[in-house]
Order: structure tokens, then C-alpha cells, then sequence
């Protein structure tokens, strides 16, 4: 695979019924503020090696747009930190369907999740591995 910074549309996470399989059967931790739920998937049915998603609650984030803006954020730091990731997974033969969720309470300051999302990718490949 190519060492590449794109996030395309085999990758997000949009199928509802892997969702509800994520959210029921998945593992998680945490790395505040962002809390990750990961699944190993059936290698035959995914055409990406991860399918990720990410999120925010609306009981902490009324307006729509700050919850938009927090996903924006979270899209853009996987995306800038996913390639350690994707060689790992490939090296393995492994697929992933992983969730970022946003936790805290409070708009994320600028400098906090480009330092926290390798934080999240190197313990992501450490509990899969």
C-alpha cells in the first residue's frame, strides 16, 4: 500500500450494522479525550483494512456545528496519523473497524489532539498485536 494521507470513502465507517456489531461486541480504551471502540472484521467482507468512524455527543455539544467542528478535528488527525496503522494491519493480514469518540466536555484546545492521536494509534496497534 502506498504511503498515502487520503481518507476515502472505503474507509469511513458507514454501515450501520457494523456499527451496532462495534458498539455491542467491540473493545475499547481510553486516551482522554478521545475514547476508541476497535473490532477485528471478517477479512472477506471489507475492502479497506480500516474502517473508521468518529463522533461526538450531543449532550455535551449542543449546537451542531461544534460537534462538527470536533469531528472535523478528529477525521483530520487520523488521517494525518494512520499510515503506522495501515502497515501494521497489512503486515498482520488484519481489518479493523475502529470509532472515535469524543469525550470531553469542553471544545478541544488546538494542540491537544495532534499530540494525543499518535498516542491513540501506537496503543490501537499495541491491542491488536
Amino acid at each position: 500500500m502506498a504511503k498515502t494521507f487520503s481518507y476515502n470513502k472505503a474507509e469511513k465507517l458507514k454501515s450501520r450494522k457494523l456499527l451496532e456489531q462495534l458498539f455491542a461486541n467491540g473493545q475499547s480504551f481510553l486516551v482522554f479525550p478521545v475514547k476508541v471502540v476497535y473490532m477485528q472484521v471478517d477479512a472477506s467482507e471489507h475492502t479497506s483494512l480500516v474502517q473508521a468512524g468518529v463522533g461526538a455527543s450531543s449532550r455535551n455539544f449542543k449546537h451542531a456545528t461544534d460537534r462538527n467542528r470536533i469531528k472535523r478535528l478528529l477525521r483530520e488527525h487520523y488521517r494525518l496519523n494512520k499510515i503506522p496503522l495501515h502497515e501494521f494491519l497489512e503486515a498482520n493480514n488484519k481489518k479493523v473497524a475502529v470509532f472515535f469518540l469524543y469525550i470531553d466536555k469542553a471544545m478541544p484546545e488546538k494542540y491537544v489532539l495532534p499530540v494525543k492521536m499518535p498516542v491513540v494509534i501506537d496503543k490501537l496497534i499495541k491491542a491488536l498485536s
